[in-house]
């Protein structure tokens, strides 16, 4: 099995503004915020995948990636199921995991994915 890896040094530009998933995104739209989609299905849509912790540690070998973004990584049942989302980034030479609730969304974070051939 091959893994391509998205490799930009940001979370890519169209790809921000998003919440995690659909729930998420229907939560926020009912109250009358509009995110530009949820990551779950965008990388659906794309016919990737979201990364996994272990996948985006495994990226941040390759390079320093998400400097000055953040990118919603998969969240395990869990914790989704009580309304929250992981994401990750690196600062200061580190990577970091971070939760916050999946409806959330910034014009700082996105997603990366991975292509399984």
């Amino acid at each position: 099995e091959y893994l391509f890896f998205d490799c930009s040094a940001e979370s890519p530009a169209g790809r921000r503004n998003i919440c995690y998933d659909g729930p998420g995104q229907m939560e926020r739209e009912r109250k009358g915020v509009y995110p530009a989609g949820n990551a779950i299905d965008v990388a659906a849509a794309m016919g990737i995948e979201v990364l996994t912790e272990e996948l985006y540690r495994q990226l941040q070998k390759l390079g320093a990636f998400d400097t000055k973004t953040s990118s919603w990584i998969v969240t395990p049942a869990a914790i989704r199921e009580r309304g929250g989302g992981i994401f990750a980034d690196r600062r200061y030479d580190h990577v970091f995991v971070y939760h916050n609730g999946a409806s959330s969304f910034y014009s700082a974070r996105g997603f990366r994915g991975v292509l399984k051939v």
